[in-house]
């Protein structure tokens, strides 16, 4: 082979080379910063598919604030709170200030890690702006993934105490 076609021959496999390595490091990153979203049913029951989060995952969970279950430590900013969808509540924690739109009764989005198969150490906490709306996916979820109600707001307030 000619030296002249040799050299090109190596720098060719040497910019392919690294413009994998390049686009499987991108990929990586992308899957180590990705939030699933899930609802309180979809994370206790598991969505449709199977899947279910683990332990210490990051997630995005969203649904309604459970009346009743909000409560506040008096010597700091933890706060605890009960989320709800059609089926079981999920408990949030979070330490910090909530949005002025968090209300019992009101839908939120919060991001978080997975503490246990019914609790989410939440780092925030979105709430909605007013009584019409519902996040995307939230409304999506509980249009697509729900059997009818199991749970009366009764049982639910009830499961809070």
């Amino acid at each position: 082979m000619n030296p002249r076609r040799k050299k090109r021959l190596t720098v060719i496999i040497a910019l392919l080379a690294g413009l994998g390595v390049t686009v499987g490091l991108t990929l990586y990153a992308m899957s180590q910063n990705m939030d699933l979203f899930y609802t309180p049913t979809e994370l206790v029951e598991g969505k449709p598919d199977g899947t279910k989060p683990e332990v210490g995952q990051r997630l995005r969970i969203g649904g309604m604030v459970v009346k009743g279950s909000v409560s506040r430590d008096p010597h700091s900013l933890q706060v605890s709170f009960k989320v709800a969808d059609v089926g079981p509540a999920v408990t949030v924690t979070y330490d910090g200030i909530l949005p002025d739109l968090f209300r019992e009764g009101q839908g939120i989005v919060a991001q978080g890690v997975l503490v246990d198969a019914q609790t989410v150490k939440a780092h925030e906490v979105l709430a909605k702006h007013d009584e019409e709306y519902m996040p995307p996916e939230v409304a999506e979820a509980m249009q697509k993934n729900h059997k009818p109600l199991k749970y009366t707001e009764q049982q639910m307030q009830g499961s809070v105490q």
